[in-house]
């Protein structure tokens, strides 16, 4: 059937695109998984009987993470010890081949592998805060002004928590200097100017399906979209989660453009109104992504001196993501920095 056969195809390009991605960003153990899915994809194995049909999904979607993330939480669970072998987020080593292992779970678990792929991917990386927080501290300094941060595409939330992680550019250490998240060496050249402490007087998200980080649910969810091979995220995450549970930040369920416009609706004279986001536009459907856009810039265009918005975003760039700034009044956009997907290393722009 030809249709069939293209739609395979496309999938054999998604899964390769992201081999060879995972394989670039320090995770080749799922570039070798990956490599194992393209032949058993190639040759009609389970994998093609699972994926075929997906070959539409919208590249941004991550269609190869949710499948690898559907896996990943039977190997959490310890449903798959030969699997695990391979998983140093298990305890193993991720040498050797851990193809047929793998392949093998998948066998074994077809019908709850196939219901979560459909899951969206959901990282909440808490790495990104590291290349925000130039973008956070820019906006505080040029205002003079407390923050109110919102956040889309917040899943549980532990972003908006950034201001109580430690940041030691090597000149100071910003945020919370005690913070079991810390972050030092991340920066490659000059590191961002930042304060001794943020202030944030509101911190509020949506998501399309928020989690709570603090249950054992929601934290297992989040832990089986972390690659095995990553550990340092692994405990990132974990001092992050621990992180929320003092700390509370409110995730609604809810459109991004919709919530908003909703939250933008009136102005919010003495605090500077950040709109931030990282990797989430990607998920968005075209017309949804223009309706959010079109609903920050009209609030932009009401903002005042006592009222001021800003659009911060980490969003893809090519080999490294891009962290832009737009405040208003007036509408100035910048390239603060670039950065690794996953938040390090960040090249900030001393020009920004």
């Amino acid at each position: 059937m030809p249709g069939l056969d293209a739609d395979l195809d496309r999938v054999v390009d998604v899964v390769a695109f992201q081999a060879t991605a995972c394989a670039q960003s320090s995770s080749p153990l799922y570039g070798r998984i990956l490599d194992a899915v393209v032949a058993d994809l190639r040759t009609g194995g389970v994998t093609a009987e699972l994926l075929t049909g997906r070959g539409d999904d919208p590249v941004g979607s991550a269609l190869a993470l949710r499948f690898l993330g559907s896996v990943h939480r039977i190997v959490l669970d310890g449903r798959a010890p030969d699997l695990a072998a391979f998983y140093p987020s298990m305890g193993g080593l991720s040498e050797g081949d851990p193809g047929p292992a793998f392949l093998l779970t998948v066998e074994h678990h077809r019908d709850e592998v196939s219901r979560h792929i459909d899951d969206g991917v959901q990282t909440n990386e808490v790495g990104r805060s590291a290349a925000l927080v130039g973008g956070f501290a820019e906006v505080a300094r040029t205002t003079g002004l407390p923050l109110r941060v919102l956040e889309i595409g917040a899943s549980a939330g532990l972003n908006l928590r950034w201001d109580h992680f430690a940041y030691d550019t090597g000149r100071v250490v910003a945020g919370d200097p005690t913070s079991r998240v810390r972050f030092e060496r991340v920066w490659e050249g000059d590191p961002p100017d930042l304060p001794a402490t943020f202030e944030v007087i509101e911190r509020i998200g949506c998501d399309r399906n928020p989690l709570d980080a603090t249950t054992a649910e929601g934290r297992h969810t989040l832990m089986s979209y972390v690659w095995p091979d990553q550990l340092e995220r692994f405990e990132r995450l974990d001092a992050a989660i621990e992180i929320a549970r003092r700390v509370p930040a409110q995730v609604e369920r809810a459109d991004a453009a919709s919530w908003v416009a909703s939250q933008l609706g009136a102005a919010a004279p003495g605090a500077a109104t950040v709109v931030v986001h990282s990797i989430v536009l990607q998920y968005l459907s075209h017309p949804a992504r223009q309706r959010f856009r079109d609903a920050v810039a009209s609030a932009g265009a009401k903002a005042s001196e006592r009222a001021p918005v800003a659009w911060l975003r980490m969003e893809p760039g090519g080999d490294r993501a891009e962290i832009r700034l737009t405040t208003w009044p007036g509408g100035q956009d910048r390239l603060l920095a670039t950065a690794g997907y996953h938040g390090r290393p960040v090249w900030w722009n001393p020009s920004a």
